[in-house]
């Protein structure tokens, strides 16, 4: 018998008093908790996300579609960045401008590959404001998780006001829960008991979000 197996006979055995006709799930736990806190402006909204960003040591920049490509080269250039990893569905427009050596995402590629290119760029499926957190679901311009967690510098751009949402249970309103969900709050970062802060452990040691509006 698998591990597996053992585990669902539990399941089964612990549910087997349960009546047929018993409240189901979605309807026995109550929720009805606030959706969100407060009632604040888009541009409210927006600027208590810029706050929390920054709060969790995130460099906050606000641009335009025309001034977004010179931006990006702009911040790339001041990393030293030779190569930069490009999702498939980045908009070409974002990266028009010269600039490092692009590499795409392939399925081939290896984490030591992935490892000597210094930034990337990627869009994002959520930004929510009462956390700071950027949310990535795999989407077309966001890639896989690895492209995401292995270079040490993370471009990360967000459409104002459409990406924006006040707080997490409007996120997950959005949110599929079947797809690849990469919660990001800040550059990666730990401590240990004596509270010194080590960033870049498990992800990127530097996060750059630019709002797009």
């Amino acid at each position: 018998m698998s591990s597996r197996e053992r585990i669902l006979g539990r399941v089964r055995r612990a549910l087997a008093d349960v009546p047929p006709d018993d409240t189901p799930y979605e309807r026995a736990v109550s929720r009805e908790y606030l959706r969100e806190h407060g009632e604040r402006t888009v541009e409210e909204t927006v600027n208590l996300l810029a706050e929390n960003l920054a709060d969790y040591r995130a460099i906050v920049h606000r641009t335009t579609d025309e001034e977004l490509p010179d931006l990006i080269m702009r911040l790339l250039a001041q990393r030293g960045s030779r190569y930069v990893l490009v999702p498939p569905g980045l908009p070409p427009e974002w990266m028009s401008a010269a600039g490092p050596t692009r590499v795409h995402d392939r399925a081939v590629s290896t984490p030591h590959e992935l490892d000597g290119v210094e930034s990337v760029v990627t869009g994002c499926a959520v930004a929510i404001a009462e956390t700071g957190t950027i949310v990535l679901d795999g989407g077309p311009d966001q890639g896989r998780r690895r492209i995401s967690l292995i270079p040490d510098h993370h471009i990360c751009v967000v459409r104002v006001p459409e990406q924006v949402v006040p707080s997490v249970p409007r996120a997950l309103d959005r949110l599929d829960p079947a797809r690849p969900l990469t919660w990001i709050s800040g550059p990666s970062a730990t401590s240990d008991i004596e509270l010194d802060r080590v960033e870049g452990v498990h992800g990127p040691r530097t996060l750059e979000v630019v709002l797009l509006g």
